[in-house]
């Protein structure tokens, strides 16, 4: 038996090692309380056949059961599922979480409540957790089994195929055809064993939480995924099935839809008696009644439906659980029933808020063989020891980019006072701060360099596929660079060093002071100047060697992977003309630091001519590598387009919108280049990819608000070739943001020289629709290439700058992704947890929109990143009781975390670059900001 906050066998078999909460109840918050009175044994049964005894007592809600159910299978997104039994008239009913259970069920010990799928949403995209998914499937294989979810042949098997992928592993011909032979999943299986075994075939490597997304990706697109027919007529007699979806109620003749009514056009559905009634809007052009009305079987039935339909249209139309009525005075008219728990929304919000630890779980030995493929959470590693979602140790993991950093005090440094003694010591001049940025971005600018020179150069002096021209330049371009900047941080280190130490007044100011030794760097880097030219050219050449040949283009994707390649390849090698725009940033502040009459400022000032000069030569270049270098990337993150970095290709912003269809609205990812805007699904790959829906040219397209048109928050409708498409942002600022830019691209496509000169080339085995047809969904839709070297190449990081925005439901342009450029930060920073004591020292390198952090500057890779994209930084508050100064605070929704910087200077640099990754830049922001500078 299973007692509140116990486990047993199920949750075994389910693999809830641990209890973290349960979808319907808000953080913080406990489950109801088991009211006194009498113990009761319930059985369940639940999805993968395996029956609990839960003892409750008999004075219980419905509620107390069922999340009772849901803590013992450690379920998050319990809100999708239900507790159905067989009532006294021997019809299936749902179990009322707000009614006692004693008034429901008259004779507990002998009723079994079955657990089962209740809400079935058309997108299983937003089923964001693996036990979640993997429940949807066994439902699905159910109701294939039964023969409720009906479909052709092909559907059928492909189906099949998927299931007995997450069953047992990847294909064996003996293997699944006896496997076939000894389980039925279909009515009539022997027919389609050749195609069931044909299709299993192309799932090699395959996962089960992979064959679970695959399997819903099919059937969602079903007609009778999730229909439950409930047996009616029409007022001529004529029998019929009426049934109820995310948005609209439908009628069926026998297993066909013969029609259906959009929650937009119903008015209020009611029941008289047997009678279901519903009545629709008025519309001119409706030429049949405006009360549509339906005999069935019995009052009760009617009532059933009805109750069904409420809560159908509460949960996926709803943005929060309805209040109840309040009771009248002395009669009631009409049925006092209402829905009860959290609405579709509700449930996506707390578990993206949230971030639950993804634990692994056991999936159900249902047949005579065991799945021998991993699950994906099964070799999912703690962001602790994977970054960017790198496999060395743990092949097919891909941490989300919402890990917090989750650094232990082991190894770390514990200061509190003795930290405060250390600062009193420091030279008060901010001369001394900005030269100790220059010594700390110094370090990490050498260590990137180090990346290229040693490691990567490395590997590819062991590969016979490189040209010979390939590695000479990239020998040519970086190893003078790196040889020059190593001397020049041990003569920082050493000035430093000195600088920090007691001296007298005269040699105090011979040696602190910074600019002797930036002009003499920066006049030698003049020398250099071929080398960071080229830098450029670095880049064109790896690519084109990378098409060539795909070796190469594996060895490059698996250096990637390694965990010291904490951001793309191709950032580290840009890294040399980023360093040049650092260098100026650090002189302009020294010669605003100094007055005209220091000893340092003549130096300063001449080196800051001198990067200025060389800026100006390579500028033109750097933004058109920039743009190339952000093109690449993106290749790699979506499916269904080629040949996207191209010579006139500019992306102007990448994030999040809804997009807003007959299913409500869906989270897609957008992307606006100069001529085209693609929208596109996430899907669940090993590298995660983005599938391109649709492309729409910007050429004659128009934008206006549309929230007062539509009801929806943020909304805004485009208008291109005579179709619509209606799209929300999750605020008015991103709605603005998405608004300017895309008016600004439409103008440049109009000036441009016609529409189709800009559209991009789709792949072959790709067709842009939003919906396809079942004789569609007979082909394999996974998106990993699994022949040669191709698996490889698809495993992409998983915190790419578009993986980011997409979690975290927002967007970057193109000015943040300059701006991004010039913002980058490191050195030694306190952290501390929202409700941990004391603090860790650690070393924290900002950079691509992200924190990561070592333990040491020596440190080969970061232990742990944290993407800032949608956080917001403030001064630590007085309530907050830090009781430290030069504290800053990060948050995001329910994640919180402190750190402390050594002075004032750093505490003002931190927060302004941190802002610059947080608060993305709308172009008159930028406009006014540039021209302040």
């Amino acid at each position: 038996m299973v007692e509140q906050g116990q486990m047993s066998l199920a949750g075994q078999r389910l693999g809830a090692p641990e209890t973290l909460g349960i979808s319907t109840l808000e953080p913080g918050h406990k489950p109801p309380a088991m009211p006194p009175g009498r113990l009761v044994p319930i059985r369940v049964l639940l999805l993968d056949d395996s029956e609990e005894i839960f003892d409750i007592s008999h004075r219980a809600s419905g509620r107390v059961l069922f999340e009772m159910v849901c803590l013992h299978l450690n379920l998050i997104e319990g809100d999708y599922f239900g507790l159905e039994f067989q009532s006294h008239h021997r019809k299936m009913v749902w179990l009322d979480l707000l009614k006692p259970i004693r008034k429901q069920i008259t004779r507990p010990k002998h009723t079994v409540l079955r657990f089962v799928v209740k809400f079935f949403p058309p997108d299983h995209t937003v089923l964001l957790e693996e036990l979640t998914r993997y429940l949807f499937a066994l439902q699905v294989r159910q109701d294939l089994a039964s023969g409720r979810l009906t479909c052709s042949d092909a559907s059928a098997a492909l189906l099949v195929s998927h299931i007995i992928q997450s069953e047992i592993g990847d294909f064996e011909e003996t293997q699944c055809r006896q496997h076939l032979l000894n389980t039925n999943y279909i009515p009539d299986q022997m027919a389609l064993m050749d195609k069931i075994m044909e299709f299993h075939h192309k799932h090699i490597g395959q996962s089960p939480a992979e064959s679970d997304y695959r399997l819903l990706e099919v059937a969602c697109r079903l007609e009778m995924y999730g229909i439950r027919l409930h047996p009616a007529k029409d007022r001529e007699g004529t029998k019929l099935s009426l049934a109820v979806a995310h948005g609209s109620v439908l009628v069926f003749q026998e297993h066909n839809r013969i029609n259906d009514f959009n929650w937009s056009k119903i008015r209020k559905l009611s029941f008289k008696r047997r009678r279901f009634l519903i009545k629709l809007r008025a519309d001119p052009s409706n030429i049949n009644q405006d009360t549509l009305e339906f005999l069935m079987a019995s009052r009760d039935c009617c009532k059933m439906f009805w109750k069904i339909c409420v809560e159908y249209h509460a949960f996926f139309r709803l943005f929060e659980e309805p209040r109840p009525k309040p009771k009248p005075v002395l009669f009631s008219r009409g049925s006092s029933f209402r829905f009860s728990g959290r609405t579709q929304k509700q449930v996506i919000d707390y578990v993206k808020e949230n971030e639950f630890k993804k634990l692994p779980f056991d999936r159900s030995v249902l047949m005579i063989f065991i799945c021998v493929c991993l699950s994906f959470s099964e070799v999912t590693c703690a962001l602790v020891t994977l970054v960017n979602g790198h496999a060395d140790d743990c092949r097919g993991a891909t941490p989300s980019p919402l890990i917090s950093p989750m650094l232990n005090d082991t190894g770390a440094i514990r200061t509190d006072d003795e930290e405060d003694n250390r600062r009193k010591n420091c030279p008060a001049d901010n001369a001394y701060f900005i030269a100790k940025e220059l010594l700390n971005t110094e370090r990490t600018y050498l260590k990137d360099l180090e990346l290229i020179t040693v490691l990567f150069q490395g590997v590819l002096d062991k590969e016979d596929c490189v040209p010979d021209a390939l590695k000479t330049l990239l020998s040519s371009t970086y190893e003078p660079l790196h040889s020059h900047h190593t001397h020049f941080l041990q003569e920082l280190e050493e000035r430093l060093s000195l600088w920090e130490g007691r001296c007298n007044m005269q040699v105090k100011g011979e040696i602190q002071r910074i600019g002797d030794l930036l002009l003499k760097t920066v006049q030698e880097m003049k020398a250099l100047s071929a080398q960071l030219q080229t830098s450029s050219e670095c880049v064109f050449a790896l690519e084109r060697a990378c098409v060539a040949s795909r070796s190469l283009e594996c060895v490059c994707r698996e250096f990637e992977l390694q965990k010291v390649c904490y951001i793309p390849l191709n950032v580290f090698l840009l890294s040399p003309l980023h360093r040049l725009l650092h260098y100026r940033q650090i002189l302009d502040r020294l010669c605003k630091h100094f007055p005209p009459s220091h000893t340092d400022y003549s130096d300063c000032k001449a080196a800051l001519d001198d990067v200025c000069e060389l800026e100006a030569a390579l500028r033109p270049g750097l933004e058109e590598i920039e743009n190339y270098q952000k093109l690449l990337e993106l290749q790699k993150d979506l499916i269904g387009v080629e040949h996207l970095a191209v010579a006139g290709r500019q992306l102007i912003r990448l994030g999040c919108l809804s997009k807003l269809s007959g299913k409500g609205l869906q989270q897609r990812m957008f992307f606006l280049f100069n001529g085209v805007l693609l929208y596109s699904s996430r899907g669940i790959t090993s590298a995660n990819q983005f599938t391109v829906h649709r492309q729409l040219p910007l050429h004659g397209m128009t934008i206006r608000e549309s929230e007062d048109e539509w009801g929806v928050p943020h909304s805004f409708t485009l208008m291109v070739q005579q179709q619509s498409l209606v799209v929300a942002a999750c605020s008015e600022s991103e709605m603005e943001k998405w608004m300017e830019d895309l008016k600004m691209a439409v103008d440049m496509a109009e000036e441009s020289n016609g529409p189709t000169a800009d559209l991009l080339t789709a792949s072959k085995d790709v067709k842009f629709s939003e919906v396809e047809s079942e004789d569609d969904l007979c082909g394999s839709r996974t998106s990993l290439q699994r022949n040669g070297n191709d698996s490889a190449i698809t495993l992409q990081r998983s915190n790419t700058t578009a993986h980011v925005c997409w979690h975290r439901n927002t967007s970057v342009s193109k000015m943040d992704f300059s701006i991004a450029i010039e913002n980058q930060l490191s050195g030694n920073l306190l952290r501390k947890f929202k409700n941990s004591n004391g603090w860790q020292k650690l070393w924290v390198v900002f950079t691509n929109f992200t924190l990561f952090f070592y333990k040491t500057h020596e440190d080969e890779y970061p232990l742990a990143s944290l993407p800032l994209l949608g956080y917001s930084v403030t001064h630590a508050g007085e309530s907050e009781n830090i009781h430290r100064d030069h504290v800053f605070k990060l948050h995001f929704k329910s994640h919180i975390y402190y750190f402390r910087t050594e002075s004032e200077y750093f505490f003002e640099r931190w927060m302004k670059v941190i802002r610059s990754a947080t608060v993305s830049a709308s172009r008159t922001r930028y406009r006014n900001r540039t021209e302040l500078d």
